[in-house]
């Protein structure tokens, strides 16, 4: 069907160009608001009414007739009627909407993925500093951000994952500082504990560890402890590593995977920070003032000029922003995708104007941002705050624990990043239709047990008669199946996996519609055949969505 949709779609705009010359740029098919009104709908003729000067639904009669002439709107076709001021509404043949059902068992897993555009992107994620275990706001962020990336995948793009994290500053001064506390024996709650001190369990964990001599790996590094209470720095580059091992668990858990691990120290060991400010210093773009050094933000729009470097000599956190993201550009990165939380949203002004600033050729509006909101967990009716290892927050572990890797995905992505979300811990695990990611999973599961009780092979339906497939409920899933990738292009345009969940739903509502308005496995082998080519379609549609958002697609449950 999306060949044959091509198909209609040149050849409204050929009929566009016989109306008014130049018009057929106009050609573009919409979905009807309500089902019931046509398969596509057509706007054009409102639009080309002035300059023809005649009214839409005159407009709307020519263009009809010039369609009708055409041999491809003529086989694939069923009837086209105006409505309204001059909407076109187009209603297809059965035969049209069956064509997508062999486009999909044809392209399998490749349904709805376009072709490699040679274009590269990088998504910056989780980027959590290595003080703590992963929260589920870090685990909203990975969700988001691999199925951001997953979703350009599928529009050809060559996806680059980066893991961005400080690894110097007050906050590991303050891990160190609370390692070696409770190395010497203390505790939160004694006298000489420290208030801004961390005081989770796991860092008596780091501690036993670090005294115990033990060595550890993370994915970007590996260090041995050498048991020396008073070795404040081996204790921070152990404290780092432990975390980093930490934070690996939490992502295997989650399994999302980097490509690459960008430490904030490099930014100033490599001298990257003192070239950033450099080329802003040379492009007159900065003033002294106060013992400080500005940079004149508000000439890219910022509502006030921002501090870059205090009288102490040391930098404010955006500027080594902008090295890095000096970085990604001088990598080859031309469009960058940044997941974080709501509280990053001032830094994206400056940011934006130090790269303008910079005058390396950086284009307005980069790098992208999609913001999140944290996430509250409920369970047995009652919010739940804190966690024993962390000390006072819920981890991402624990959340996969009490529930399940899939549901953790699909649960987060299930609204749009910046609405509040409150994950139902008791919901997540339910096996019921209330339960969005059993009911989709279900779906799925239930196909593939018609398709075993059949016991042949889907690739001999791909050539199947596809005519008795007429009924309302399957041309209406033939219909869903057909607005796929489309909407796989809409989502990752919008930074919207949400768009993808809803999708996921919607196709798994109309396929246990269709299986109770219609039984797959009859006698009439022509109709069986036809049947279970359309719910194998589903089946494949519904495991190649699964995937994007990285949700197993059970054959059994």
């Amino acid at each position: 069907m999306l060949k044959i949709k091509q198909e209609l779609l040149t050849g409204l705009a050929q009929a566009l160009d016989q109306l008014s010359p130049g018009a057929g740029d106009k050609a573009a098919f919409e979905s009807p608001k309500v089902a019931a009104h046509g398969d596509f709908a057509v706007t054009a003729a409102m639009q080309l009414a002035k300059p023809l000067k005649l009214n839409p639904r005159q407009v709307g009669e020519q263009l009809k007739a010039a369609l009708l002439a055409l041999p491809v709107y003529q086989r694939w076709v069923r009837e086209i009627e105006i409505a309204g001021p001059g909407f076109i509404n187009i209603r297809l043949t059965p035969a049209a909407k069956q064509q997508v059902i062999r486009e999909v068992l044809e392209a399998g897993a490749g349904f709805g993925q376009q072709a490699a555009n040679g274009q590269r992107l990088m998504v910056e994620f989780v980027s959590a500093n290595p003080t703590g275990p992963l929260h589920v706001g870090h685990g909203r962020q990975a969700a988001l951000g691999d199925a951001i990336c997953s979703l350009y995948q599928t529009q050809g793009w060559a996806v680059h994952r980066e893991f961005y994290y400080n690894d110097a500053g007050v906050q590991i001064g303050t891990l160190a500082n609370s390692t070696q506390l409770r190395a010497k024996g203390f505790k939160p709650g004694d006298e000489q504990w420290p208030e801004a001190a961390y005081n989770g369990d796991y860092i008596q964990d780091i501690a036993n560890d670090f005294l115990a001599k033990k060595t550890v790996h993370a994915d970007d590094r590996e260090f041995t402890a050498s048991g020396d209470v008073d070795d404040l720095d081996g204790m921070r580059q152990f404290a780092v590593a432990y975390l980093r091992h930490e934070q690996d668990l939490d992502l295997q858990a989650f399994q999302v995977k980097f490509d690459h691990y960008y430490l904030e120290s490099s930014l100033y060991t490599s001298g990257r920070v003192d070239a950033a400010v450099k080329k802003l210093v040379d492009a007159g773009k900065t003033y002294e003032q106060d013992g400080a050094l500005w940079l004149r933000s508000t000439d890219y729009g910022d509502d006030k000029d921002r501090v870059m470097r205090k009288g102490d000599g040391s930098y404010t956190y955006f500027v080594p922003d902008v090295a890095y993201h000096i970085s990604k550009w001088e990598r080859g990165f031309t469009k960058v995708i940044n997941i974080q939380g709501t509280d990053h949203h001032g830094t994206i002004a400056r940011v934006r104007a130090g790269l303008q600033a910079a005058g390396v050729g950086i284009p307005e509006g980069y790098p992208d941002y999609v913001l999140h909101t944290m996430v509250r967990v409920v369970r047995g009716g009652e919010e739940v705050k804190i966690s024993k290892r962390a000390g006072s927050y819920v981890t991402l572990r624990d959340l996969i624990e009490w529930t399940s890797k899939d549901a953790v995905r699909f649960f987060l992505l299930s609204r749009k990043p910046d609405t509040e979300y409150t994950f139902d811990v008791d919901l997540a695990v339910q096996k019921n239709n209330d339960n969005p990611v059993y009911y989709v999973q279900y779906a799925h599961a239930r196909i593939c047990s018609v398709l075993a009780a059949w016991g042949g092979e889907v690739d001999t339906l791909k050539e199947v008669d596809l005519s008795p497939l007429d009924s309302p409920a399957a041309q209406a899933l033939m219909l869903l199946l057909e607005k796929y990738p489309a909407m796989l292009s809409d989502a990752a345009r919008d930074f919207a996996p949400h768009d993808l969940t809803f999708y996921l739903r919607e196709l798994a509502a109309s396929y246990h519609s269709y299986y109770d308005a219609e039984r797959i496995l009859v006698d009439d082998d022509a109709v069986k055949k036809a049947r279970l080519a359309l719910v194998a379609a589903t089946a494949q549609v519904l495991h190649n969505g699964l995937a994007v958002l990285g949700v197993s697609a059970p054959q059994k449950m």
